[in-house]
């Protein structure tokens, strides 16, 4: 170990963290260019080719010219995400089995579902009322 004092090993590990967030860097960023649907083909071609031929200019020239392109084209896809999962949620908990493990439904929606099974002939008038007082208030 004395071959190696401790200040070199911290500066190894400095620049080899610096090298990982180059690599996250350059994964992002070849990420935001098959993503971004304004950019043209050749666009996307020339990029990845600077990026390839000259990784740390080619990194450090789309951040300085896209980047705040990049940040709001990231912001847009959270929310698209986040209003499918909402909207996903939604039609899942209206059309749910009923059970136990099943979210509470409306009331007003179980006793309509309930009048349509009476007037259908599946539950009696007895039946109707025993599932309409044990609905929740």
């Amino acid at each position: 170990m004395d071959d190696y004092p401790l200040l070199d090993v911290f500066w190894s590990m400095f620049w080899f963290f610096l090298w990982i967030m180059w690599i996250f860097l350059l994964v992002k960023i070849v990420n935001d260019v098959f993503r971004d649907h304004g950019l043209s083909g050749w666009g996307k071609a020339g990029w990845l080719l600077l990026c390839v031929l000259l990784p740390f200019v080619g990194v450090l020239v789309y951040v300085v010219a896209r980047g705040p392109d990049m940040t709001r084209r990231d912001a847009e896809r959270a929310r698209a995400s986040e209003a499918a999962f909402q909207d996903y949620v939604r039609r899942t908990t209206r059309t749910a089995p009923s059970g136990p493990a099943a979210p509470v439904r409306d009331r007003a929606d179980e006793l309509a579902r309930l009048e349509r099974l009476r007037d259908g002939g599946a539950l009696t008038e007895a039946e109707f009322q025993r599932a309409t007082a044990k609905l929740p208030a």
